[in-house]
């Protein structure tokens, strides 16, 4: 039982590990030893070689591994006029155990996009795959509202619907221009959605003065606007997860607490799970899930090196029918392997091994993809 629309049978969250080569170039960039010329020619000639690695595994949809990034959700919104960098009180937002934090993001002025943010990333690897689907990857317009500074936020935007409005004009015009370069396939990543699972997460956002029940409402809706309009041949789906940061996660907790919410509000196509341990919490909530609407299960941990049981993935396959039907569900990884340029805590032979698994097991359980 296969498909040939995305999601994917085996799918892949988008970020990738970077290569030796590619560190040295950064660090050699930091220095000034190397030019951005330079350090473009070293990009693009990694990304190559990332999407002829995931044309090897059998991985169908083919993404730039975020190469070109240095955090998932910050480089993009920087693009944005009026988002700038900041160091914040974390408070419950921090990663468990990690030895540093990632930046804040401030809101200095009127939101805009001047200039197209990454389209030029999509259109190289448009251009350099030969086979599968390119896929592009984007935080949610969440993403700057729960990982922004809220002092300049509420400065500059009192009326937070204003907020919302330029912000998410800023996106659809985004993704107006990544259709244009021929973009099919666009996933929209966010952390909000199973942060707020998480009754510490909860009561940080009491404390900076929002309301943790109805926020899943405001950001389901936030997105929805991101993507309105959209063309009718282009797929969208969202991934969730509870941070991921060098191998470690900054919340806990299972969807109960948002399922009815974000799965019968937010209108995309799909929806990648974090799954991969018990701090997602079971599968009940998915009785939530609109019949039709594809679920990636992400089963596999992208943190940890070790290789997953194909007997235990099936078998958690076949408890999440219960409420989900087999045809609508598919397989991944919970998250990227290098959500930010540090990767997570395993080698590039790991990353390989995980991803050939994905594929064997959605081979073995849907007879093709």
């Amino acid at each position: 039982m296969s498909t040939t629309k995305p999601p994917f049978r085996a799918d892949h969250v988008g970020s990738l590990l970077r290569p030796p080569e590619l560190h040295a170039a950064r660090a050699q960039a930091r220095e000034g030893k190397l030019d951005a010329a330079g350090l473009k020619a070293v990009e693009d000639q990694c990304i190559r070689d990332v999407i002829r690695f995931q044309e090897s595994t059998g991985i169908p949809s083919i993404t730039d591994g975020e190469f070109r990034r240095g955090w998932w959700h910050i480089d993009f919104l920087c693009g944005f006029d009026g988002v700038e960098t900041t160091q914040s009180d974390y408070g419950s937002a921090a990663f468990k155990n990690a030895d540093e934090q990632p930046p804040f993001m401030k809101v200095t002025r009127k939101l805009g996009r001047s200039k197209p943010i990454m389209v030029d990333h999509f259109a190289f690897v448009k251009a350099n795959t030969t086979k599968g689907t390119p896929k592009f990857c984007m935080p949610s317009p969440a993403m700057l509202h729960l990982r922004g500074d809220r002092a300049s936020m509420d400065q500059t935007y009192p009326d937070k619907e204003q907020f919302w409005a330029d912000l998410c004009a800023g996106y659809q015009a985004e993704i107006r221009d990544l259709y244009a370069a021929g973009c099919r396939y666009l996933q929209v990543d966010d952390t909000s959605i199973a942060t707020l699972c998480d009754p510490a997460a909860r009561e940080a956002r009491r404390k900076v003065g929002d309301d943790p029940d109805q926020m899943p409402a405001i950001y389901a809706r936030a997105l929805n606007m991101a993507i309105a309009g959209r063309p009718a041949d282009m797929t969208v789906s969202v991934h969730t997860c509870r941070g991921n940061f060098k191998s470690t996660f900054m919340a806990t907790g299972g969807y109960d607490a948002v399922a009815e919410t974000v799965f019968t509000q937010i209108e995309t196509d799909g929806f990648f799970l974090e799954y991969d341990d018990a701090r997602s919490g079971g599968f009940e909530p998915l009785r939530f899930m609109p019949k039709g609407r594809k679920v990636v299960l992400g089963l596999v941990s992208s943190k940890l090196p070790a290789l997953e049981s194909k007997d235990n993935l099936k078998r958690r396959i076949e408890e999440a029918t219960k409420y989900v039907d087999l045809q609508n569900l598919c397989l991944s990884p919970q998250c990227g392997f290098a959500s930010t340029h540090h990767g997570n805590k395993m080698t590039l032979d790991d990353q390989r091994r995980k991803l050939e698994l994905v594929v064997e097991v959605a081979n073995e359980v849907w007879g093709g993809l």
